[in-house]
Formats: structure tokens, sequence, C-alpha cells
């Protein structure tokens, strides 16, 4: 005799994905405006000669890039983690 958690239970599965990926598409469309402000304020901080600003706005550049590879790649996860639970 086999107990298995019901996953049928829980109703909202479909409401869960879409939230979570509005929540994702919000954070990707943030971390694209800051690397897009970073990346401005990196081109003008260089051609003045202001190297502290500069480095400054190269990190905010990174950074923002880093989140939206990650944001990116959670709305794949989260798809495939909700895929997954749904076999069970």
């Amino acid at each position: 005799m086999g107990v298995f958690p019901d996953f049928g239970g829980v109703g909202a599965t479909g409401d869960l994905r879409t939230v979570i990926g509005a929540l994702l598409m919000f954070v990707l469309i943030i971390a694209v405006l800051m690397l897009i402000v970073s990346a401005i304020v990196w081109a003008i901080s260089s051609s003045t000669g202001n190297p502290h600003t500069a480095t400054k706005a190269r990190i905010g550049a990174w950074v923002a890039l880093g989140t939206a590879a990650l944001a990116g790649a959670g709305v794949a996860w989260v798809n495939f983690l909700l895929g997954v639970g749904e076999t069970l």
C-alpha cells in the first residue's frame, strides 16, 4: 500500500504560476532598466574623468545584469518545479 501526498488538493497551482511569473517579470523589467541607467552613468562618468562614479556604475551594471539573468532563469526554474510537482 503506497501513501503519497495529494497534489491535486491544492487548487491554486495555476494562480501560483501566474503570480510568480508576474513578479519575476517585474524584477526582470526593473533589472533591465537599472542596467540601462548604470551603463549611461558609467559612460558619462568615464568620459568626464570621474573614476569613482564610473566604478560604482560598472558594479551596478554587473549586478543588474546578474539580476536580469537570475530573474529570466527563475521563470524557467519555477515552471519546471511546478511541472514536476504535478507529476508526483
